[in-house]
């Protein structure tokens, strides 16, 4: 019987079916060779009509800017050519032709249910190639329509002007029922508000999100006149450069002082330690959203009290985060309870001229599809259902856009 030598061994012709397996899997790998080149050459071709069309507008600043050729892979590119595309941040000036056509692009879009997540994204990447500029007619109505509605200047915390002693407080959870306010409780309430409307000329809203890794925001926070933070984070050394240390108010969510110091039953040393990075900062509380928060928050102020602490310890007041809450459900926010830091961006556009976010992001992917933690300093996720948080950034988006508020989503410079 004739023998052929195939691949290494001498086989006889019953075995020649393995020389088409072997002629089966060169012509595999030569083909899946052929697509990876095709892809890359495709990229490379994408990446250099991208930047020669948005050489062109830079120069002309002409045409629709939808002929920009940026497609829905673009998450996938190569990290050297996203990088490329972010180093194009805000070229292009605020009210310029190619600009006012982004815009419209995106505030066509009413509803985050209107588009999927990377064409969100897509629409934030592409106007990120245009400056921001502050709108102040837009920021103004904005500003007298929470006036109306909320108040800040007057009902964000609960003070002695506007919750008398010997009345009922009535609670953010109606099942709660209300609150007597009696001497004692009277007494820990500050006598008025100790801000007022658009006391601020540039304030800081400092959300948690990972979107702040390696953001080098530090400093740019750090310069505002005001600055809101949420939920006591770390502001250490480790995360400084990236998110700053100046805190002027900083929010406690009483489950932290449930879980992380035990009601501060044992551990008030351990607490007052965490509080001293933020200096003199304003410690506020939602001691009224339920009854069973109440004692909890008052504890707060008795740890401040009793260990000397100079810095203000004060309450929400339950009538302006209802208020707050009606407010964003007819933006589209619907919820159990809005975060603190919508809370926060609210109460700043009354009380500061100019609000900028950092570290708002609710997505497990930053905008140029990298993954990122869900917090900068953890990976540890919220309860799900309870808040609305991608609606809450569109929400940011589309103010954005409008010039009433900026949002910061890149590195800073």
């Amino acid at each position: 019987m004739k023998s052929v030598l195939i691949c290494g061994y001498r086989m006889t012709r019953m075995g020649r079916d393995l020389l088409g397996s072997c002629s089966r899997c060169l012509i595999l790998f030569c083909v899946f060779a052929v697509v990876t080149l095709v892809q890359h050459i495709h990229y490379e071709k994408l990446y250099i009509e991208s930047g020669q069309q948005f050489s062109r507008l830079c120069r002309h600043d002409a045409g629709n800017w939808s002929r920009l050729n940026l497609s829905d892979d673009f998450p996938l590119m190569p990290a050297r050519f996203r990088r490329s595309q972010e180093a194009l941040n805000g070229v292009l000036e605020f009210n310029s032709t190619s600009c006012q056509l982004l815009r419209k692009e995106t505030m066509d879009v009413k509803a985050l249910s209107m588009v999927t997540t990377t064409e969100l994204f897509q629409k934030w990447r592409n106007l990120q190639v245009c400056k921001w500029e502050q709108n102040k007619e837009e920021t103004n109505n904005i500003k007298t329509s929470l006036s109306e509605c909320c108040n800040a200047p007057s009902l964000l915390f609960t003070t002695k002007r506007n919750t008398p002693s010997g009345t009922k407080l009535h609670y953010e959870v109606t099942s709660s029922g209300a609150l007597d306010i009696n001497p004692a409780i009277f007494k820990m309430f500050p006598d008025d508000m100790p801000y007022s409307r658009s006391q601020f000329k540039r304030c800081a809203v400092v959300g948690n999100g990972g979107i702040s890794i390696d953001s080098k925001c530090g400093k740019e926070i750090d310069s505002a006149d005001f600055v809101f933070r949420c939920n006591v984070p770390p502001i250490s050394d480790e995360y400084s450069a990236d998110v700053g240390s100046k805190t002027d108010i900083v929010t406690i969510n009483p489950s932290i002082i449930t879980e992380r110091f035990q009601k501060l039953e044992r551990y008030r040393k351990p607490f007052f330690k965490v509080l001293q990075s933020y200096k003199n900062a304003s410690i506020v509380l939602p001691a009224f959203y339920s009854r069973h928060l109440t004692e909890i928050s008052f504890r707060v102020k008795y740890t401040m009290e009793d260990l000397g602490s100079p810095r203000g310890v004060y309450f929400f007041h339950p009538q302006y985060l209802i208020k707050v809450q009606q407010f964003w459900a007819q933006q589209g926010v619907s919820a159990k309870r809005l975060s603190t830091g919508l809370m926060l961006v609210s109460a700043a556009m009354e009380l500061c001229e100019e609000v900028h976010l950092y570290g708002f992001w609710p997505f497990p992917t930053n905008p140029a599809g990298t993954f990122i933690t869900h917090h900068y300093y953890d990976n540890v996720k919220g309860r799900p259902g309870f808040h609305a948080m991608p609606e809450e950034l569109f929400n940011f988006m589309q103010m954005h856009i409008r010039g009433i508020l900026h949002l910061h989503t890149q590195p800073c410079s």
